[in-house]
């Protein structure tokens, strides 16, 4: 019974809550001019905010990836082994690059490196611009001296801290400012999207990237295919060469006895030896030249397309805080939180009267 009793008596009341709501109530319109001060501080920080802080500006560019479908290639192959013709050997590619993997090349440091230090403009690069917005030479002044630094020699001619500031600077981008997504999973549509304060850079630097990115893409889907075909064409201009100078030695084992008499074979041996050589080397131009348009119809098939929807156009789309969004979103801000000091204060010095 008494635990019943103690536990009745810690129970709150509906009219407890109402006083206690009614007093907390009057103690915040007691304090209404440090809640009104705060507003007027939050307005002027916010209006601050927005008139300093910088527009950033989005350059984006989407573009369709369809990878190249391996049913009509196995179709091909199964009417090819009837006339004896292996396509495997003839360069299928691995699943390296297939799907998703083309987004995380966007990532990379190798993509990205490479793509700072191309061309903004005749004379200076996209990492010399983008140090000089960002005022890089003066925040990293203390670790490296990048005015000294020359990024237009050759990559291999570095030294290491122009590779640790090509790396830092390809790890800011990546992290803070490149976005490589595709809207819909679904869909074969892929979105790059760099931001910037500086809205040329942005551009440029979104172009470049989608270049390198996709042409490397392209070079190393159809690099397999492509040396095979190299092979091939090679084999078929090799062994046709020889077909043709074989024809023409057996015009002359043929001219050289004219006449001949069918009763004489040995006569007759030097010109079938050549037609025999001629007739040999007919058969492996054949299969070479045969397999030499499937190695084609193959490397055709396993070029992925990529084709531009959307790309950056100025003036770029911008983000930015407007006055009067920046003046209310202040003054709510700081509003709440003096509000908060405010509940936490008359709880804490409740707290040390009550012990």
């Amino acid at each position: 019974m008494n635990s019943n009793k103690h536990f009745s008596d810690d129970q709150f009341t509906f009219k407890e809550v109402i006083q206690n709501l009614h007093e907390w109530l009057l103690f915040f319109i007691s304090k209404w001019k440090t809640l009104v001060l705060a507003g007027v501080v939050g307005l002027i920080l916010g209006a601050l905010v927005s008139i300093f802080k910088k527009p950033v500006f989005h350059a984006e560019t989407s573009f369709v990836l369809e990878e190249s479908d391996g049913a009509s290639l196995s179709q091909m192959s199964g009417l090819a082994s009837l006339v004896g013709v292996n396509l495997g050997s003839l360069g299928s590619t691995s699943g390296l690059f297939q799907g998703d993997n083309i987004m995380e090349l966007y990532r990379s440091d190798r993509m990205l490196g490479e793509t700072l230090l191309s061309p903004f403009s005749s004379d200076q690069l996209l990492i010399d611009r983008y140090v000089e917005f960002e005022e890089l030479d003066k925040k990293w002044a203390s670790k490296v001296d990048i005015p000294s630094m020359n990024f237009s020699l050759p990559r291999d001619q570095f030294s290491v801290a122009q590779d640790s500031v090509v790396q830092q600077v390809s790890k800011r981008i990546r992290e803070n400012q490149l976005s490589v997504a595709k809207p819909d999973r679904k869909l074969s549509i892929i979105q790059v999207s760099i931001s910037s304060k500086d809205e040329l850079f942005a551009k440029v630097f979104n172009e470049t990237l989608v270049e390198k990115v996709n042409t490397f893409y392209l070079e190393t889907k159809t690099k397999k295919t492509g040396e095979n075909l190299e092979i091939l064409q090679t084999q078929a201009d090799s062994v046709r060469a020889i077909l043709d100078e074989s024809i023409a030695e057996y015009a002359s084992a043929t001219d050289a006895v004219p006449n001949v008499n069918p009763l004489l074979n040995t006569a007759q041996v030097e010109s079938r030896k050549r037609q025999i050589d001629v007739q040999a080397t007919a058969a492996v131009y054949q299969e070479i030249v045969k397999n030499l348009e499937i190695a084609k119809v193959n490397h055709r098939n396993n070029s992925p397309l990529i084709q531009i929807i959307d790309s950056p156009r100025l003036p770029l789309k911008r983000s930015e805080i407007r006055l009067v969004k920046g003046m209310v979103l202040g003054a709510i801000i700081l509003g709440l939180l003096t509000l908060f000091y405010l509940y936490f204060r008359r709880l804490y010095q409740k707290h040390v009267q009550e012990s």
